[in-house]
This record gives structure tokens, sequence and C-alpha cells, in this order.
């Protein structure tokens, strides 16, 4: 009997490589510009709901649907008497009660599900820097504030210059009334979004994180109140340096006085301590973005 060739014992082919058309990308190759802007692009987006289910559009629209409403009856109000019932720097402090619970569902969407999905050494590849992930992430979220607090004014602005009996002067001078009201939307918007990533930043379970924003915002405010009663009148005039919410509200009354509202009116005395409340505004603001770009070198290590 012949011996068996070598093609006859070789084992026959198990499989089959195919082509199936990957082919290399040769294109241009973008750099950490763009990836900043997509990434922030991205998370403006994911704030108002852009690209998820419509369960998580509920909620930021609908707080979107309540500032709105109320600006268009404050508009609509004044079509008919003739006078603001508030300004527009007003408008943002009334309206920033919504702030903190939009802040708590916003910051952990932003940050909190990157972190218990794992995803973060993805983000951290290049060309992306590990600060530029979080400066986007805040950029995003300040900005989604800003537009939650501003756009409502816009449309208080479009509603007062189309009624106004003095003509382009009555519309400058509107406009002149509008530009407070943006800048101090920014201050809520830059204190509130500083302090609620980071606090979303600590954990990766959305619940907790959430929690947490709400906590420091209004865990903070009965010391205000302790430290208003004391019998130092120092000590009252600062007290106000111990809630966000009263440091964002003190600054805006030595900033912007009337426009905003008398003191009385706001339960709250600052004295000759406005330029205090605008630095520890500042500080505050350096400060928690200083310790959330320290958080992410240390989550990346």
């Amino acid at each position: 009997m012949p011996e068996p060739t070598a093609a006859a014992v070789r084992p026959a082919p198990t499989g089959v490589i195919h082509d199936i058309g990957y082919q290399r990308y040769e294109g241009p190759r973008l750099g950490r510009r763009q990836v900043f802007g997509a990434l922030y692009g991205h998370g403006v987006r994911t704030v108002f709901g852009f690209g998820r289910s419509a369960k998580a559009k509920i909620f930021p629209w609908l707080v979107v649907g309540i500032v709105s409403l109320v600006a268009v009856a404050l508009a609509a109000i004044r079509s008919q008497i003739g006078e603001p019932v508030a300004t527009y720097a007003q408008f943002a402090d009334s309206m920033s009660w919504l702030v903190i619970f939009f802040v708590a569902v916003a910051a952990p969407e932003l940050v909190s599900r990157d972190l218990r999905s794992g995803v973060l050494p993805l983000y951290f590849s290049r060309p992306l820097p590990r600060t530029d992930y979080a400066l986007a992430k805040l950029l995003a979220l300040v900005t989604a504030l800003w537009l939650l607090l501003g756009g409502p004014q816009l449309l208080m602005f479009l509603g007062a210059a189309f009624t106004t009996k003095d003509g382009m002067s009555g519309v400058w001078n509107e406009l002149l009334d509008l530009l407070p009201g943006l800048l101090y939307a920014g201050l809520w918007a830059a204190v509130f979004a500083s302090i609620g990533l980071l606090v979303a930043s600590l954990t990766g379970k959305r619940a907790f994180a959430a929690g947490g924003v709400v906590a420091v915002f209004l865990m903070t405010t009965p010391i205000v109140g302790v430290l208003s009663i004391l019998p130092s009148r120092a000590a009252n005039e600062l007290a106000g340096l111990a809630s966000p919410t009263t440091l964002v509200r003190g600054t805006g009354i030595w900033a912007l006085g009337d426009l905003l509202f008398d003191e009385g009116e706001a339960g709250l005395s600052i004295g000759g301590f406005g330029p205090v409340y605008a630095l520890a505004a500042v500080l505050l603001v350096a400060g928690a973005t200083a310790l959330l770009l320290v958080r992410y070198r240390k989550v990346a290590s």
C-alpha cells in the first residue's frame, strides 16, 4: 500500500478569512481643539436630553417649560399694565431654586455615568488631556444653566421691545437692563455648575451624586440662618457666605443694587461686605474647578 502524502494527511481548513471591506483611515486627523469641542457639544446635548431616550428629556424640558412660561407671563402682564413686574435680574434670582434640582439631575448625567461605565480610559487616550475632559464637562454645564436662566430673559426682552412706546430709545434702555440680568444668570451658572460637577464626580452612582448635590445646596442654608441671628452685626452681614445660594445673591445685591432688589426685600443684609461676597464667589468657582481637575488626575492614575 502506498504511503499517504503530506497533502493527504493535512487537516481540512476550518475557517476562511473574508475581506469585508475594512480600510485604513487616510483622512484628516483632528486635534485637541476638535476633540474638546465635540465633548463640549455632546455635554450640552446630554444636559437637555438630545440624543437620549424620551424619558431622559422629561425633567430638563419640564424645567425649561416652567421658566419659559413664567417669562411669557411676565411679558404679557407688562404689555397690559405698561410697567415691568420684575427686572431681568429678579427673574433669574426667583428661578434659582429650580437650578438646584436641574444641576442635581444634569451633573450626574455628565460625569457619573462615565465613571460607572469605565469609559474614561477611552476619553483619556490621545489627544485629549485629562484636564480637557473636566473643563469641557464644566463648560457644558455652565452653558446649559446660563441658557436655562438667560433664554427666558430674551423672551421677556422681545416682549418689552415690541410693546415699548419710546421707539428705539426704549429698546436700547431695555437692552441695558437685560445685560446685567444675563451677567447675573452667568454668575448663578458658574457657581452652581462648578460645585455640582465636583460633587457628582465623586461617585459613579447617579442617585448618590444627585442626593449629594442637593444636600450641599440645601443643608448649608440653615447655617446662614444661625449666623444671621448672632448678636454680632458683622457675623450677620457675613452669614450669606456660608451658602452658595446666598453667596450669589449677596454678590448680586452689591453689583446690581436696585436692578435686583433692596436688601430688606432680599432678606439678606450684606452691609459694606459686598466686595467680600464677590471675591468669595470668584474663589469658590476657582477652588471647585481646581479640585475637579485634581479629581480627574486621580481618576486617571
